[in-house]
C-alpha cells in the first residue's frame, strides 16, 4: 500500500472529506490529500485525465447520474472483488448499485443518496400566512404561493437546471427515460404530467428563473426572496456551508404529490467514490483503504451527515439516534428521520451513457416552453425526437 493518496471532490463533499483525513491517518496511517474543485471543473478535468491515461488521482468523486458514462470510458478501476471481500456490500442501499456496475465489474463504492425535500423559509412563511403544513399537492402548494408578494418567489424552476427538476418530479412518478426495449420514452404521459405541473407553476406567478449555484441563487436563499428550494438531502449542508447567517429559519417537507395521496419520494443526486484504473497497484490500495473508511463505517458517514448533511447509503448509520436529533439549522426539526422515511420509497431510476443526450435537450425544449414559444406538448415531444436522432434510438 502506497504511503499517501490523493482525493478529488468538489465543494461540500469534498469538505466532508477533509473531516474523515485526520481519523483516518491517525487509524491507518498513510497520508491522504484532499484537493477541491468546482463541481463542473472537476468532472472536466478528471475525465480529461482518465482519457488520456495519466494525471489522474487515487479517489474521485463521481455522482450516479455520470455513472454509466465514466464507466464506459474504461477508466476505472473495477473494485469488486474488494467490496466483496471485504463483506459490506448488503450494508449499502439496494437502490445504489445498479448505475455502478457493468457486466459483472463494480466501479465505485456508494457514498450518499438524495432523498427529496422541499426546503423553505419558515420565517417567510409565517411572515405572510402560508400553511406549509397543510400543503399535500402542488395545487395546493401553488395556491399558498399565490400568498406571497410579486417579489418573493414561492419556488425557483433555474433554467440550468430544468433537467434537474424534470427528473425529480418524473422519478416520483415512477417514470423511467428509456423503455426496457431501449426506446426513448421522455414523451411519456408521466413526462407530460410533469412538463405541465412545471409550467402550471411558472404561469401562476409563483417562480423566479435563477440559475442553480450562481451568486444570485445564494444572495436570493439568504434573503428569503426565494422560499421554497426543492433538492436532495445533502442540500442542508450546502446551505449551511454558503448562507450560514439563516440557521433556524429553514424547515423541509416532503416535496408535493401530484394528487392526493399519490407519492412523495423522490431522488435527487447522490454521489460515489471511484479509482482511476491508471494509478498504480500501491496507489489504488491505499485509496481503497480510505474509501473504505470514510463510507463504510458508522462513525465517519454519521458525521458526514452530522456536519454536511450528507444522507448516507450505508444502512447502519440509519441506526445512529442523530438521525432523531433536531437539527439547529432547520429550527429544531427532525429531518434525518424524515429522509430515513422518505429513501426506502424512492422509485428506481435508470441512467445509461445517453443521459446527458436527455439533459440537453429536456434543458433546450423546457426552456422554450417556460418562456411560452412551445407547448408542453411539443416540448417533451421535441426533446423525446432530439433523443432518439442523436442515439439512433426509437421513440416508444
Amino acid at each position: 500500500m502506497a504511503s499517501s493518496a490523493t482525493a478529488w471532490s468538489w465543494d461540500v463533499a469534498a469538505k466532508a472529506l477533509d473531516t474523515v483525513d485526520e481519523p483516518y491517518e491517525e487509524e491507518h496511517g498513510g497520508d491522504i490529500t484532499v484537493e477541491q474543485f468546482g463541481r463542473s471543473n472537476m468532472k472536466d478535468k478528471f475525465r480529461s485525465r482518465v482519457l488520456s491515461g495519466s494525471g489522474a488521482p487515487a479517489v474521485a468523486t463521481m455522482e450516479s447520474v455520470d455513472a454509466a458514462a465514466w464507466v464506459d470510458t474504461g477508466g476505472l478501476r473495477d473494485i469488486g472483488d474488494w467490496i466483496d471481500d471485504a463483506g459490506i456490500r448488503d450494508e449499502f442501499v439496494s437502490g445504489k448499485w445498479g448505475p455502478l456496475t457493468k457486466d459483472g465489474g463494480t466501479y465505485a463504492l456508494p457514498w450518499d443518496v438524495g432523498p427529496v425535500a422541499a426546503f423553505y423559509r419558515n420565517d417567510v412563511a409565517d411572515e405572510h400566512g402560508l400553511d406549509m403544513d397543510g400543503i399535500e399537492t402542488w395545487d395546493e402548494f401553488i395556491a399558498e404561493g399565490e400568498k406571497l408578494p410579486d417579489d418573493v418567489a414561492m419556488l425557483n424552476l433555474p433554467p440550468n437546471d430544468y433537467d434537474g427538476v424534470w427528473r425529480m418530479m418524473f422519478r416520483q412518478l415512477g417514470g423511467l427515460p428509456f423503455t426496457d426495449s431501449g426506446a426513448v420514452n421522455i414523451n411519456s404521459e408521466k413526462s407530460l404530467r410533469v412538463a405541465r405541473q412545471m409550467k402550471e407553476a411558472h404561469d401562476a406567478g409563483i417562480t423566479s428563473s435563477v440559475a442553480s449555484w450562481s451568486s444570485e441563487w445564494f444572495s436570493r436563499a439568504s434573503e428569503g426572496t426565494i422560499t421554497t428550494i426543492l433538492s436532495g438531502a445533502w442540500l442542508e449542508g450546502t446551505l449551511k456551508s454558503e448562507v450560514g447567517d439563516t440557521a433556524g429559519k429553514w424547515r423541509v417537507m416532503r416535496p408535493p404529490a401530484y394528487e392526493s395521496g399519490g407519492n412523495r419520494a423522490t431522488n435527487w443526486g447522490g454521489s460515489n467514490l471511484i479509482i482511476a484504473d491508471q494509478v498504480s497497484e500501491a496507489k489504488a490500495r491505499r485509496g481503497w483503504d480510505y474509501m473504505q473508511f470514510a463510507l463504510g463505517t458508522k462513525e465517519q458517514q454519521v458525521t458526514m451527515y452530522e456536519e454536511y448533511g450528507l444522507f448516507p447509503a450505508y444502512k447502519p448509520a440509519y441506526e445512529s439516534d442523530v438521525f432523531d436529533q433536531g437539527s439547529e439549522f432547520l429550527g429544531g426539526q427532525a429531518a434525518g428521520r424524515l429522509f430515513a422515511e422518505i429513501a426506502p420509497n424512492i422509485p428506481t431510476y435508470k441512467y445509461t451513457t445517453d443521459t446527458p443526450e436527455i439533459t440537453k435537450a429536456i434543458n433546450s425544449e423546457f426552456d422554450r416552453m417556460i418562456n411560452g414559444q412551445i407547448s408542453p406538448k411539443e416540448a417533451v415531444d421535441t426533446a423525446a425526437q432530439q433523443v432518439a436522432d442523436r442515439t439512433g434510438r426509437d421513440l416508444a
